[in-house]
């Protein structure tokens, strides 16, 4: 049995080796390709498909049409309505972009192709809300620039920019520039800092903190977005001098361990920390140093020798003279020094450059001057001096009228009446409310 079992499975295999041809074909035949387009590229079935190449035709077409007609739409002018009405509607649709870094640094003062109006600036004037920067304010909005007003409101006032607050290109931050902010400007006007006797004294530390680290602050804002960086420092850097009149070549002669020591010594750090910016950080800077100026919108009892005089003349009081009263000063106007800061800025020239009148005249003289304004029965109070106080100070503005193409223009017989103007009218209302509680 075992025997014929063996036989039967052996002829069993025998046939199945028989059925297996030798050569096994492969074990997968891929079937017939149903669409023949599937044999193309892939690229190219993908464009096909679902009409792909269409829509992109049509949107090369549409976007040609647009860069074909987008010159003659510029083009229209007024005469034309209907046009001009679409085109501006269009123009409206597009999101205005202020960053500075959309410009290039030289444009800021780049000289404009005729029939071309000048570029809107947007522009920080630390020290907005204070005397000078007020009136800087005003300039900078009446020509047309957008303005960002920093000011803590320390010797700066609300009231001394309330004719702005309506204005879209007016905006003003209560921030103390010791600390750091975040802006997107192209211009930086940095006029923070406590400038009369009276205010800087008050706290020598603060002071000194203002124009160090105030001023590192507004550079590293101007390195960080491009701006131009123009700071006003003061004609106090010279101390009392001993050349005279003073030029911007001469170092000074300051104490640096003085009662004014915190804002002589203060502004000649942020003049150190200006150009140390300029030569290691590429920063556009410009240095003004700006000499005794008066006008409207002086703090009333701030300490200097004009607004002293005025308000004293108003009140009936005597004209409190310190020391002989035979030291001398220099007085311009504030409307020509916003236009020398302007022109600074505008100009291609570092500086530092003297702003200030050469008209100089003694303590004894210009209280002469203020009682033949206001008062000519006023008497004159002579008082122990100020420690420190310098003999001399005039400006040498000769730099200025070669590079700048400035110089001031009006008088102190002609500027006086219109701070005196300004003093009575805020001096009356300061009494109206005293007399009302």
């Amino acid at each position: 049995m075992k025997q014929l079992h063996k036989q039967s499975s052996a002829s069993y295999h025998l046939r199945r080796d028989e059925e297996i041809p030798t050569s096994q074909p492969s074990l997968y035949s891929p079937k017939t390709l149903k669409y023949p387009s599937r044999s193309l590229p892939r690229s190219i079935n993908y464009l096909f498909k679902e009409q792909r190449l269409l829509f992109i035709l049509v949107g090369i077409l549409i976007g040609s049409t647009f860069f074909i007609l987008q010159p003659n739409l510029s083009r229209l002018g007024p005469s034309d309505p209907a046009q001009s009405s679409s085109t501006h509607s269009f123009i409206r649709s597009i999101p205005t972009v202020h960053s500075s870094s959309s410009f290039p640094k030289h444009s800021l003062s780049a000289r404009v192709p005729a029939g071309i109006g000048r570029r809107r600036l947007r522009i920080v004037v630390t020290g907005g809300a204070g005397f000078v920067g007020s009136h800087l304010v005003d300039k900078l909005i009446s020509r047309g620039d957008e303005v960002i007003v920093i000011d803590n409101f320390f010797t700066g006032r609300k009231d001394n920019l309330v004719h702005l607050f309506g204005n879209p290109r007016f905006e003003l931050i209560r921030h103390d520039v010791v600390e750091p902010i975040l802006l997107e400007v192209d211009q930086i006007y940095h006029l923070a800092c406590p400038a009369s006797p009276v205010h800087y004294k008050y706290n020598p530390v603060k002071t000194i903190k203002t124009n160090v680290m105030g001023t590192l602050n507004m550079l590293g804002l101007a390195k960080r977005v491009g701006a131009r960086f123009l700071l006003t420092s003061t004609s106090e850097v010279y101390g009392d001098p001993l050349e005279h009149p003073q030029k911007e070549t001469y170092w000074g002669n300051v104490n640096p361990i003085g009662e004014r020591s915190c804002y002589d010594e203060g502004k000649r750090t942020a003049e150190t920390l200006t150009m140390d910016y300029h030569r290691g950080a590429e920063v556009e800077v410009r240095i003004a140093r700006i000499f005794n100026t008066y006008g409207p919108r002086m703090c009333l009892d701030d300490g200097r020798v004009v607004s002293n005089f005025v308000a004293q003349a108003i009140r009936k009081q005597p004209l409190s003279v310190y020391g002989d009263g035979k030291q001398t000063r220099s007085f311009q106007y504030v409307s020509d020094l916003v236009d020398g800061l302007a022109a600074l800025m505008e100009s291609e020239h570092v500086g530092p450059f003297n702003l200030g009148n050469p008209g100089e005249f003694t303590m004894l003289e210009l209280a002469e001057v203020v009682k033949d304004t206001i008062d000519s029965s006023a008497t004159i109070e002579f008082r122990p001096n100020t420690a420190d106080d310098p003999h001399k100070r005039k400006p040498d503005i000769s730099k200025a009228k070669e590079l700048l193409n400035w110089e001031p223009k009006i008088s102190l017989r002609d500027g006086l009446p219109l701070m005196v103007n300004d003093f009575r009218n805020r001096i009356l209302n300061e009494d109206e409310g005293k007399s009302f509680n």
